[in-house]
């Protein structure tokens, strides 16, 4: 490639500046103006275009608001969960500012369909791969719309039990009465056989004891109704029953039934049973056991 002495380029590179030399040549002031008035209609078009689609989205984020704050004064009538609460009106206005955001995108010539279209997809495979996730959050709303259990309550679900600490959009934290802490997806709470304890301010209390056949029988039922009676914990106004059960192989079997408050309830429980063994070997009614005679 051979430079020009005179202007130190290559012969290509003078065309080109030619060439430009002579567009810049035919910019007169009325053709700048003509190229200006021709983009005017344009240039209006797309300055409505912008202004709808900004009045649409001021519109659209105020009206949110206004129904996020009308709803969330029923949800607190109606005592929702906070987390339940704050999560549908996040929703809410999430879901009218996307509407308002599709109307407005609409002035551009965008279509809502198109858009609903991908993020329908994308919807898809987000549930897809998250299925066991949204499981447990469906779950959680379902608890906390039905409310089977609250926090404070003792519950038993499967093997796990305990009293709840924290309900989540997605796990129940429950602590076991040795203080230890399980966490517990919502979809198994939701759809698994659940025991609420706490659930009633009262509980029933039934104790079962067999007596060998030599026993008294009828002092055996007066020292068990005696020692329901006279608890201070049981609730005299609801009832006491003892009865006989069944009449076992080695033994006749008795029940005791008495309501306690269901605080009270294991309490009640072991100091009764502690004390049906001391005043039955006291006044000589046997509780038969299992043993082995070997003759010899």
């Amino acid at each position: 490639m051979i430079w020009n002495e005179s202007a130190g380029l290559v012969p290509e590179t003078l065309e080109i500046v030619k060439e430009v030399q002579q567009d810049l040549e035919q910019l007169t002031p009325n053709v700048i103006l003509e190229t200006v008035k021709s983009w005017l209609p344009g240039l209006a078009a797309l300055g409505y275009r912008l202004l709808a689609a900004g009045i649409i989205l001021v519109i659209g984020t105020r009206l949110a608001r206004v129904v996020q704050k009308m709803l969330g004064k029923t949800f607190t009538r109606m005592e929702m969960e906070v987390s339940l609460k704050k999560f549908l009106l996040s929703a809410i206005y999430a879901s009218i500012c996307i509407l308002a955001l599709f109307v407005a995108a609409e002035k551009f010539g965008i279509s809502s369909g198109s858009i609903i279209a991908l993020l329908g997809s994308a919807g898809l495979a987000l549930s897809l791969s998250l299925q066991n996730m949204l499981g447990n959050f469906a779950g959680g709303v379902a608890l906390l719309l039905l409310k089977p259990f609250k926090v404070g309550d003792y519950i038993i679900c499967g093997t796990e039990e305990g009293t709840v600490s924290s309900i989540g959009l997605v796990y129940t934290v429950l602590n076991t009465m040795d203080n230890r802490t399980v966490i517990l997806p919502n979809g198994s709470l939701s759809n698994n056989n659940l025991t609420n304890v706490t659930a009633q301010e009262k509980r029933r209390l039934e104790i079962k004891v067999g007596i060998s056949y030599e026993s008294d029988l009828k002092k055996a039922k007066k020292i068990l109704e005696e020692l329901f009676a006279n608890h201070p914990l049981m609730r005299q106004e609801d009832g006491i029953l003892v009865f006989v059960d069944s009449l076992e192989e080695s033994s006749v079997l008795l029940g005791a039934r008495g309501w306690v408050a269901t605080g009270d309830y294991w309490s009640v429980r072991w100091d009764l049973i502690e004390k049906i063994k001391l005043t039955f070997d006291k006044e000589g009614i046997k509780i038969p056991y299992r043993q082995i005679d070997i003759h010899t």
